[in-house]
């Protein structure tokens, strides 16, 4: 018997997938949805479908842009000689929240993970590299602690170390096993000033 109408569960089946949020949760949303009004819950639609329209990579960091490059990209009064490495887009909100990192931003767009059939050639390293020869004299590894992360980070060393540029790696304030997007801007600026040569 169908307790709830077809149209609810189906929008309760659909926000289950999103990360972190489980049946339950997914339950409270689409009811609170349906107690807002027909004009915010065209809007919440409509930014959900916009966001898959004119979102770009950056041209030259991999994140995500809305133009040809992105904003840190294009603002000249950061250090273009200094480059932190992230995994996704949204670890460089964690690291500018602290208000400390004052370079430019590279997005590995993922990790290096044989589990999930992800190596070198399927992120952004290729892209790094080739930035790499305009006067970079700090690549910072800020990958998330976690087996994936320093296995990253320790393949990315080996690669850039031999090009005589300086390679740090965040360090304590970072838990093993924690997402940097997770991290409170204390912890995260604590680790951005303690970082480490590796």
């Amino acid at each position: 018997m169908q307790v709830i109408p077809k149209s609810v569960q189906n929008l309760i089946d659909e926000l289950s997938k999103l990360p972190g949020v489980g049946p339950k949760t997914a339950g409270r949303l689409a009811f609170y949805l349906l107690k807002e009004s027909k004009d915010n819950v065209r809007l919440l639609g409509e930014a959900v479908l916009r966001i898959t329209e004119g979102i770009n990579s950056c041209s030259s960091c991999c994140s995500l842009t809305d133009s040809d490059s992105c904003q840190i990209c294009d603002d000249l009064r950061r250090d273009q000689n200094l480059i932190c490495v992230v995994e996704e887009p949204l670890d460089i909100l964690a690291i500018e929240n602290t208000g400390q990192f004052r370079g430019q931003y590279h997005v590995l767009n993922g990790v290096i993970s044989p589990i999930e059939g992800m190596g070198p050639e399927d992120l952004t390293i290729g892209h790094l590299m080739k930035r790499l020869d305009r006067g970079v004299v700090e690549v910072i590894i800020a990958t998330n602690p976690n087996l994936e992360g320093e296995a990253t980070a320790l393949y990315l060393q080996k690669l850039i170390l031999p090009l005589g540029i300086r390679v740090t790696r965040l360090a304590s304030g970072l838990p093993m096993g924690a997402d940097l997007e997770y991290a409170d801007q204390l912890t995260v600026s604590r680790a951005l000033e303690g970082r480490v040569e590796v």
